[in-house]
């Protein structure tokens, strides 16, 4: 397949009921369907508010087994659609051990493979590492490995993951088709206009830089509005939605309000890959035998 219709629902998580927000998802979902859109990418963590705003071990019941309630809610929505759906959720893989997985369903074929967030962030409002594990680098749910689907490779990452050259380039080299974030990012409601608008372009900026220095097309998918913190104590986050589409060049294709719901649709040639990388040819001139530091934390 050679072009990819892909929805990317762009939606305000109001309260942690996994069943309605399933459903809301659902709906557009199906409308998605009718629309001819083959790929749906959900944002990061969707089944629930975003609880790592504070670090309190009861938010560890929201976690659910590999196959938990949502995964089969999805994979049935995907299986009778015949659409491949990218979910992303909190998974219990074992007592004491979370992670911030994402799962990829091919329509009646069922699960494809699963990707479980390699960079895990720690931040004010953004206490990550309380609750999740970093993914393995090897084994069968390996990072940065892309996942073969009816539709083509998808190369699936997790929003902190984004801000790592290393990551989109060895989910490229594994022959993605093109590059997947579902995210959960925002600000805080006490930064200034002028910060706010550096961290956003900021976001945008360095994906697009991994689509243009891999020729992929590249999919952010963000949550949208406003959500307290927990406790009270922290101010809460008001995610800027801004979910977009970039192609291999780093052009915008489709991108989605700051402030509001809404499905945002595009479309993608994978042809264009090949054209692009036939003119900027990136992996034909990296220098593999130069970057063996590179597996060092710093050079001294």
């Amino acid at each position: 397949m050679n072009t990819i219709k892909i929805a990317a629902p762009q939606l305000a998580i109001v309260d942690n009921d996994k069943l309605a927000n399933f459903h809301r998802a659902e709906k557009l979902i199906r409308e998605a369907h009718k629309d001819g859109a083959n790929l749906i990418v959900m944002q990061e963590l969707h089944a629930t508010q975003y609880f790592c705003q504070v670090e309190d071990t009861s938010y560890f019941d929201l976690a659910e087994d590999i196959n938990g309630l949502t995964y089969q809610a999805f994979a049935s929505l995907a299986a009778e659609l015949d659409i491949v759906i990218v979910t992303s959720g909190f998974e219990k893989r074992a007592p004491g051990l979370y992670h911030n997985t994402a799962q990829v369903i091919d329509g009646k074929l069922g699960r494809a493979g699963i990707y479980r967030k390699m960079h895990i962030p720690d931040d004010p409002g953004f206490y990550e590492k309380f609750y999740f594990t970093p993914g393995d680098s090897a084994g069968c749910a390996s990072g940065f490995q892309a996942v073969q689907t009816s539709i083509g490779k998808l190369g699936v990452l997790v929003c902190w993951d984004q801000w790592f050259p290393e990551a989109a380039r060895l989910s490229a080299l594994s022959g993605a088709d093109l590059l997947i974030y579902p995210t959960a990012i925002g600000w805080d409601p006490t930064d200034s206009e002028d910060e706010k608008l550096r961290q956003q372009d900021a976001w945008i900026t360095i994906q697009r830089a991994h689509a243009i220095a891999n020729g992929l097309p590249v999919v952010a998918v963000n949550r949208v509005g406003f959500e307290p913190a927990p406790d009270c104590e922290h101010g809460g986050i008001e995610f800027w939605g801004t979910s977009f589409v970039a192609g291999p060049q780093g052009e915008v294709l489709a991108k989605a309000s700051t402030s509001e719901e809404e499905l945002l649709y595009a479309t993608v040639d994978l042809k264009r890959t090949e054209e692009v990388r036939r003119i900027w040819p990136y992996l034909r001139d990296r220098r593999i035998d130069a970057y063996t530091s590179l597996d060092q934390r710093y050079l001294d």
